[in-house]
């Protein structure tokens, strides 16, 4: 994999600066304030939060408001196999991944900011983002939350068109808090006085209390998933409903039903926001959304040619126990449509549920090979996850690789009807070094 001059920078940046997240806005104000508070200069902006499904929520938005004509620049993270997928430029006929060398300059103007200052890597990386959407034109501005909310780096947002709250489930426990109403209130965080706020569909009741009541105590014009909007299937087609009327629509793109009510929240908030969204755009938006690395279905390269022929294989980079529970959900949505048998590759980093994690597939797994994740220094060893994947009540044996799981499977596989149905998740960290190693990276 070719290494791009601005992952050099981030590298250089990473050994100056502490990793990882440090809860607070003081840094980055500062070096927003010595660029001229870009974030003060952007397109109307679409601010996600969420534990699970933020990053779909954020495709659907892009996807939409792209089918509708608009230019949009989009902030993700993490990235999967380079770091300008982090910031899509809006253009004409669809956004682009910022270039290299624009990237590298607009690293190195923030570190010049910075003036070498105590700040994180994540903060830096985000004020890029700022002085990239400030300075190039687009119609608008969807940023996904990195950790938490009310003091995740991208909370500079002063009057955002829209906070989207997608479901909050206990994740980053250690920064965020060990009960699921205290990490609602972090995500609620993002919710601005008197500005619309669109709550997707909740698995926690108490979750969605808190959301509801910080909603309401600030001001903002509301709209609640099951209430104010929703989605369901209906003969094969995706019916979306609010209080404008209906939406007939193909089913997504995405894979998962769950991807239906993340749909829904993303029109309600493109709506939310003052975008015009007529049924045409949103049916085309259906059929061209794309989220790498979530319930992604790998249909060639290298790593899929180790496997055996024929095989169902899925990439998806969830890894905490509420992400277990939809990926298998939508695992046997595919079983019911044609039976294979599933097997997991998996690899997890040690700050997540592993446990938690496989418990979503006993019974329906038929063995679980495990695998080191090479691009963390978090990374699970592969004995030990297998342990876990054991306690969950599954088979479970480790590997070195990937590659090495898809070749195993292969040289025991000796149904020549039917070819194995593969899950490679557990973790993001993992689905992007697949990607890379496939030769099929996001774009």
């Amino acid at each position: 994999m070719t290494t791009l001059s601005a992952e050099r920078e981030i590298e250089r940046l990473m050994a100056l600066h502490p990793k990882g997240f440090d809860l607070s806005l003081d840094r980055i104000l500062r070096v927003l304030g010595r660029l001229g508070n870009p974030q003060d200069k952007l397109p109307p902006v679409i601010h996600v939060a969420g534990t699970n499904g933020k990053g779909s929520t954020v495709a659907f938005c892009r996807a939409l408001l792209e089918a509708e004509g608009y230019r949009v620049h989009v902030h993700t993270s993490p990235h999967l196999v380079h770091w300008n997928e982090r910031y899509r430029l809006g253009a004409e006929g669809g956004g682009k991944f910022v270039a290299d060398d624009v990237l590298t300059d607009t690293i190195l103007r923030v570190a010049e900011a910075n003036g070498g200052e105590m700040i994180t890597v994540f903060e830096i990386l985000t004020a890029v983002t700022f002085l990239l959407f400030s300075e190039h034109e687009a119609d608008a501005a969807v940023l996904e939350v990195g950790l938490g909310g009310r003091f995740d780096a991208t909370n500079v947002i002063k009057n955002p068109a829209v906070s989207v709250i997608m479901p909050v489930s206990l994740d980053h426990e250690a920064y965020l808090g060990d009960r699921v109403e205290l990490i609602a209130a972090e995500k609620a965080g993002i919710i601005k006085p008197g500005c619309p706020v669109v709550i997707g569909a909740q698995e926690s009741g108490v979750a969605q209390e808190v959301l509801i009541e910080t909603a309401e105590r600030l001001g903002c014009p509301m709209q609640l998933y099951g209430q104010d909007f929703l989605a369901a299937e209906e003969h094969g087609r995706l019916v979306y409903q609010d209080e404008t009327g209906l939406m007939d629509l193909p089913l997504p793109r995405l894979r998962g039903r769950h991807q239906y009510a993340n749909a829904a929240a993303a029109i309600a908030a493109c709506k939310a926001a003052g975008f015009r969204l007529g049924a045409k755009a949103a049916s085309d938006a259906m059929e061209s959304v794309a989220w790498p690395g979530r319930m992604q279905r790998l249909t060639h390269g290298a790593l899929v040619d180790l496997a055996p022929p024929s095989s169902d294989i899925w990439l998806d980079g969830g890894h905490n126990p509420s992400a277990g529970v939809v990926i298998a959900e939508a695992l046997t949505e595919q079983e019911e449509k044609m039976a294979r048998p599933l097997f997991l590759i998996c690899g997890m980093i040690n700050t997540k549920d592993q446990q938690g994690y496989f418990r979503s597939f006993h019974g329906i797994a038929r063995h679980v090979y495990t695998v080191p994740v090479s691009m963390s220094d978090a990374g699970v060893p592969n004995g030990e996850l297998a342990a876990r994947a054991i306690e969950a009540g599954l088979s479970a044996e480790p590997v070195n690789s990937v590659a090495n799981a898809l070749m195993l499977l292969r040289d025991l596989w000796t149904d020549t009807e039917i070819a194995p149905r593969i899950l490679i998740g557990g973790s993001l960290y993992l689905a992007g070094a697949v990607l890379a190693e496939n030769g099929t990276p996001p774009v």
